[in-house]
C-alpha cells in the first residue's frame, strides 16, 4: 500500500516565497534609484561633448568616448583637492567629537544616578529628527551678529577660520543623538552581573563605565566611528545651506557642491561625474580602512 505523499504546498512552502515577496520592493528601489543611476553615472564620467561641423558653420552636438580625460581634469583640478581637504578638515573635527559625546551621553544615561533618563534620552536624540536643512537654517540665525544669541557680535562664526567649526558643530548636533541610542542600546545590553562583581571589588561608578563598559561597548564605538566617517564625506546640506549667509563658503567649498555645480550649474555633467565617481573611490577605501582599525581595536579589547 502506498504511502500518501507529503503536500508542498501548505505554510511551509508558502514560507520560501514570503521573505522573497518582502524583500522585492526594496530590492527594486535599490536598483531603479541606486544602482542605476551610478551605473549611468560611470558611463557618463567616460564621455563628452563634441560639436560638428556643418555646411553653415553649426553642428548637432554628439556624445563621444574621452577615455580617462574627465578623470584627469578632476585630479589635475587644484580646487577639488582644495575641496577635499575642508571636507577632511571638518571632518577630523566632527568625528571625533560626535563619537566623544556619544559615548559620554550613553555612559551617563546609563549611570546609577542618572534621572530623568527618558526625557534626557528623547532631548538628545531630538535633533537627529530636525531636517538637516532646517537645523543649518537655525544654526545660520543664530551666527549671525545681527540675531545671534551666543555672542556672534563677538565671535565671527562665519570667518575663513571660523567657518569651519560653525559647519562641523551643525553636523555634529544633528547627528550625535542617533548615535548616542547606538551606544546606550549597546551598553543597556551587557550582563549587570559584571557591575555588581566590579563594583564588590571596590571599582567606582567611573571606573566602571571607563574599564568595564566602555571595552565592551567597542564594536558598537567602531561603527558608530564608521557612520560618523562616512556622513563627512557625504557633506552638502550644511554648507550649502549656510552659503547664502557666509562670504567664506563657495560654490565648490566640499567635492559635493563641486559636483553639483559642474553638473546642474555649469553644464559640466560628464566631468561632474567624474568627480562624484573619484569621491564615490575615497569613500570606499576610508570605510574599508576605518573599518578594519575597528575590528583590530575591538579584537584587542576582548584578549
Amino acid at each position: 500500500m502506498s504511502q500518501p505523499r507529503a503536500a508542498t504546498s501548505g505554510p511551509k512552502g508558502r514560507g520560501g516565497l514570503l521573505p522573497v515577496l518582502l524583500v522585492a520592493p526594496a530590492v527594486l528601489l535599490l536598483l531603479l534609484f541606486t544602482i542605476a543611476p551610478a551605473i549611468y553615472a560611470v558611463v557618463l564620467s567616460f564621455l563628452r561633448v563634441k560639436v560638428g561641423r556643418g555646411l553653415l558653420g553649426g553642428g548637432k552636438p554628439t556624445e563621444v568616448f574621452a577615455g580617462f580625460a574627465n578623470y584627469a581634469a578632476t585630479l589635475g583640478d587644484r580646487e577639488f583637492w582644495a575641496s577635499l581637504g575642508r571636507m577632511l578638515l571638518i571632518a577630523g573635527v566632527g568625528v571625533p567629537m560626535t563619537v566623544a559625546l556619544a559615548v559620554l551621553f550613553a555612559l551617563c544615561l546609563d549611570a546609577k544616578r542618572a534621572r530623568l533618563v527618558g526625557f534626557a534620552r528623547l532631548a538628545i536624540f531630538l535633533p537627529y529628527a530636525v531636517p538637516g536643512v532646517v537645523a543649518s537654517l537655525l544654526w545660520g540665525f543664530l551666527y549671525l551678529p545681527a540675531t545671534s544669541p551666543i555672542g556672534g557680535d563677538v565671535v565671527d562664526y562665519f570667518g575663513t577660520k571660523g567657518i569651519f567649526f560653525s559647519v562641523a558643530n551643525v553636523a555634529v548636533w544633528g547627528v550625535v543623538g542617533f548615535n548616542m541610542v547606538i551606544l546606550y542600546t549597546a551598553v543597556r545590553s551587557l550582563p549587570p552581573e559584571l557591575f555588581e562583581a566590579a563594583e564588590l571589588d571596590g571599582a567606582s561608578e567611573f571606573q566602571i563605565a571607563v574599564r568595564v563598559k566602555l571595552p565592551m561597548i567597542a564594536p558598537a564605538v567602531a561603527m558608530v566611528a564608521l557612520f560618523s566617517v562616512i556622513g563627512s564625506l557625504q557633506l552638502f546640506n550644511e554648507p550649502t545651506t549656510l552659503k547664502p549667509l557666509a562670504n567664506a563658503i563657495s560654490s565648490t567649498w566640499v567635492p559635493l557642491m563641486r559636483v553639483y555645480t559642474d553638473a546642474f550649474v555649469n553644464n559640466s555633467i560628464y566631468e561632474g561625474a567624474a568627480t562624484s565617481f573619484v569621491l564615490i573611490t575615497l569613500t570606499v577605501t576610508a570605510t574599508v580602512l576605518v573599518s578594519a582599525l575597528g575590528r583590530r581595536l575591538t579584537r584587542r579589547q576582548t584578549r
